[in-house]
């Protein structure tokens, strides 16, 4: 299923993640509000990205399960310079590194604060945005909850 920034919601010109049957079930958790990452199905080791193969136990069987959707800030930047026409107008920007509790890590936007409250440790929660009728992107909002 591959949508493009013009289907939809009509105004997202932001580019989209390219969903198929690997990365499925990610996508339809966010549109649901579930952060779903992948585990082993032998060695129960969470992994984001999708992999085929566990890094730990090398077993090519797996199962989606829904994280905590909590985690804290691993590292971060801000934009100055849009790559892309659709951040022009959410110049500068932010992008986070979030490890989650369950221990992967995965890129994202920190929302609902300014740029210069951003700090390593920060306690965070996933949120979800959706972008088009197909695709619901996972961004994090500071937690206020310990």
């Amino acid at each position: 299923m591959s949508q493009t920034a013009n289907e939809s919601l009509g105004e997202y010109s932001k580019p989209l993640p390219h969903i198929d049957e690997r990365n499925s079930a990610h996508w339809e958790g966010a549109r649901e509000g579930r952060l779903m990452i992948q585990a082993c199905s032998d060695c129960a080791t969470p992994r984001y990205p999708f992999a085929k193969i566990c890094p730990h136990c090398h077993s090519v069987k797996s199962d989606w399960i829904e994280t905590s959707g909590k985690g804290e800030v691993w590292s971060w930047c801000v934009f100055h310079r849009a790559y892309f026409k659709g951040f022009e107008t959410e110049m500068p920007y932010n992008v986070v590194i979030v490890k989650l509790d369950e221990g992967p890590r995965l890129y994202s936007n920190l929302v609902g604060i300014s740029n210069k409250e951003l700090k390593i440790g920060m306690r965070v929660r996933a949120v979800f945005e959706r972008a088009t009728d197909a695709v619901t992107l996972v961004k994090f909002a500071q937690d206020s909850e310990r």
